[in-house]
């Protein structure tokens, strides 16, 4: 079976979204305090851009920018490539890589409704591995009613 975005990979989750007039520094703070390594910017449910740790260290930190001075919508990546809740696993993990990012902002009817990461979507495959293998398994113990006796 293949596992869908939502509620397969991440099912709820408290949606991480900010201003773009919050300051990297906040938003790095929030990042750390909530172990997640990106944060969505918008209004309302209005997906605006995403900040990333990639965005932090190469658009602020490696060019010597002001943190606490630095907005969010100075340097966000704005109108990011998203993915539907019904889409798969996979379809994320093949768009990610394409793109070459770790992060996709999930979004429905135009009203943001989470953020799958690399990290998601690897605990989703391996568990969908895992089912695989157990039934493979079963099937070759007979413990399915079929197999050697």
């Amino acid at each position: 079976m293949k596992k869908r975005i939502i509620p397969d990979v991440i099912g709820k989750q408290e949606l991480v979204l900010v201003s773009g007039e919050t300051t990297v520094r906040d938003a790095a703070k929030l990042m750390a305090s909530r172990r997640i390594g990106a944060v969505m910017i918008g209004e309302g449910q209005t997906l605006l851009g995403i900040f990333t740790e990639r965005d932090l260290m190469t658009k602020v930190v490696a060019v010597g920018r002001d943190p606490d001075k630095v907005r969010l919508s100075e340097v966000m990546t704005g109108r990011p490539d998203t993915i539907k809740p019904e889409e798969t696993a996979g379809d994320a993990l093949q768009r990610m890589q394409r793109g070459g990012y770790r992060h996709l902002p999930v979004v429905e009817n135009g009203r943001l409704v989470g953020m799958v990461s690399v990290r998601d979507i690897y605990a989703a495959l391996l568990g969908e591995v895992e089912d695989e293998l157990h039934d493979r398994e079963a099937f070759i113990q007979g413990s399915a009613g079929y197999g050697l006796n």
